[in-house]
């Protein structure tokens, strides 16, 4: 399994709790049969590519106004 870093993850990840809930939101999209993976990756386990994904930039996120993290798929 390969190893991350939070410095390897975009400026706008700034705590590991942060990429934790974005990974794991982006994983249960995954989850669904009508989701597709935007990145390719040889795994086949969500976390995985979740991490794939924002490591590569393919999911960003917004803070709104209620302090609610919410997430955009580019």
């Amino acid at each position: 399994m390969k190893h991350y870093a939070l410095e390897d993850f975009p400026k706008e990840i700034d705590s590991l709790y942060r990429l934790v809930n974005i990974t794991l939101r982006r994983a249960n999209q995954i989850c669904k049969p009508e989701s597709r993976p935007l990145v390719p990756v040889a795994s086949r386990k969500p976390t995985i590519v979740a991490l794939e994904e924002v490591l590569e930039g393919k999911v960003s996120f917004r803070t709104s106004e209620s302090e609610q993290d919410d997430f955009d798929i580019l």
